[in-house]
């Protein structure tokens, strides 16, 4: 994207750029690239190495550990961490509770937990999505019901995201049966390390672990770890997810992927020239391209916005739709531009011991498994024909 920057905006760019080359290990930025698996340490370590530097919680305002960055220079980092090879950020802690604890919780929440998640002490994962209640999250089954000083929840969980790895969780509950569905709800945090809380691994199609159900059962949750007024956390829960589908959208590993495809598509032969002289290949280029390029000027608007005061609404929703097609689409071409040596599909080069060098394009042995992951982007975070209805009441009056 072709972006004219201020003296001191490219001075910004400068200093983040120098600041990745001399921070980001190198094998790690290989791992990104290449599309593997990455480990529980590896995202724990960059995580530190942003938070000893004090770019971790970027977005968050300055008086609570955030950066004070103009949404100028948060698109610069974005852009350049991904351009760079660095791993997306676990955004549970960071980029979803963290802004919910800003905005309702209390200033002891705020004291205690916050700084934790800054320092990488807990390990955050999202209890919203339950096997009857995905897109329909209102019709959540889990309840919670007081008990003395404490809540007693039970229920289950699915589609959590790298649960295996957490030791607590932000959980929508049901605490009012006989409300309107949307208004007996809850957010409560649940110590994930106590007995009555069981993660059970599910399997994706590129033989990962990284959801999980969850179930509760008797699960003892102190009043204090209520978000909020009680019954009102559904409120809260609407305020999470326009930053996680604003997040979702992905500019900067969008553009980091299509630098990827371009080179793909230079290097690749068909029919004796090289595959970006395809029409038609050249034609699904140049209309992502187009696309991301309008999706980034949107992107900053929508930044901009929050930074005034402002809360994403529906362009949350208009974003998440147009990222997660943007990111499919570059990974189908991505894929479809292997060819044959794409079909194959080999778990062991998920992982960085990988050695073997695969027939045809280095960059075939991980295409499937990418390709195949990331049907879930328009499902996860609302799906995007939910989005599509949220779009149409709120700007449409539909």
């Amino acid at each position: 994207m072709d972006l004219q920057f201020t003296p001191e905006e490219e001075a910004f760019r400068v200093a983040v750029r120098s600041f990745l080359t001399d921070h980001l290990p190198p094998a790690l930025a290989t791992k990104v690239k290449a599309g593997q698996r990455l480990t529980r340490a590896d995202q724990e370590g960059w995580h530190a190495i942003l938070n000893k530097k004090g770019w971790l919680a970027y977005h968050w305002p300055a008086e609570h550990g955030g950066t004070g960055w103009s949404a100028i220079q948060k698109f610069i980092f974005d852009d350049e961490c991904a351009m760079a090879g660095a791993p997306r950020l676990v955004p549970f802690g960071l980029s979803m509770l963290g802004p919910v604890l800003i905005k309702f919780g209390n200033e002891a929440q705020k004291k205690h937990w916050l700084p934790r998640i800054l320092n990488g002490d807990d390990w955050w994962c999202q209890g919203y999505s339950e096997p009857g209640a995905g897109s329909d999250l209102a019709s959540l089954k889990t309840t919670a019901v007081r008990a003395g000083d404490h809540y007693i929840v039970n229920g289950q969980k699915t589609w959590t995201t790298q649960g295996q790895h957490a030791n607590m969780m932000f959980c929508l509950v049901r605490t009012d049966k006989q409300a309107k569905a949307q208004s007996g709800i809850s957010f409560v945090l649940i110590d994930m390390n106590q007995p009555g809380v069981e993660v059970r691994p599910i399997r994706t199609l590129d033989g990962d672990a990284e959801v999980n159900e969850v179930f509760l059962t008797d699960v003892k949750v102190p009043l204090e770890n209520l978000v909020g007024e009680e019954n009102k956390g559904w409120t809260y829960a609407k305020y999470l997810l326009t930053y996680e589908r604003t997040g979702i959208a992905g500019v900067g590993f969008s553009m980091a992927a299509l630098e990827k495809l371009k080179a793909i598509a230079s290097r690749v032969q068909r029919n004796g020239k090289p595959l970006n002289q395809d029409p038609q290949f050249a034609t699904r280029m140049a209309q992502v391209e187009i696309d991301l390029n309008n999706m980034a000027t949107t992107n900053l608007r929508v930044i901009a916005a929050v930074q005034g005061g402002g809360v994403p609404g529906a362009e949350s929703s208009m974003l998440k739709i147009r990222g997660t097609v943007i990111r499919q689409e570059l990974l189908s071409l991505t894929r479809r531009a292997m060819g044959p040596y794409a079909l194959p599909f080999i778990e062991e080069a998920q992982f960085a011991e990988y050695q073997d060098a695969p027939v045809g394009p280095k960059e075939a042995a991980t295409a499937a498994a990418a390709y195949f992951n990331y049907r879930k982007l328009s499902i996860f975070g609302g799906s995007n024909e939910i989005q599509r209805n949220i779009i149409s009441k709120m700007l449409l009056g539909l």
